[in-house]
């Protein structure tokens, strides 16, 4: 049985602007927030050269997104072991008797 994973597009995520940090974090294993908190320190110091930074992230990116992209999950078939005895949910347990 195959399984579709519907995710929405890095830049339409409500909690993203451009979706930069969010994609370098999912590139290289790490939270994004990593990044964010610089940016916003950077954004204090000075917003012109966060937004170049940031937009020059966003640019490779986007290049290395387009160059190289994601490949398709293949589809893995699992096979199940048979089970001893089918589990029920909310099935009484009648325990031995003690002496």
């Amino acid at each position: 049985m195959e399984t579709q994973v519907n995710q929405v597009a890095l830049p339409l995520r409500s909690h993203t602007i451009l979706g930069v940090c969010e994609a370098i974090g999912e590139d290289f294993g790490f939270n994004p927030t990593y990044l964010r908190v610089p940016f916003a320190a950077i954004v204090l110091y000075s917003p012109l050269i966060a937004i170049y930074a940031y937009l020059a992230l966003g640019v490779v990116v986007l290049a290395s997104r387009m160059l190289a992209p994601k490949r398709k999950a293949e589809t893995v078939v699992q096979v199940e072991a048979p089970a001893a005895k089918p589990v029920v949910e909310n099935e009484p347990i009648e325990y031995a008797k003690a002496a």
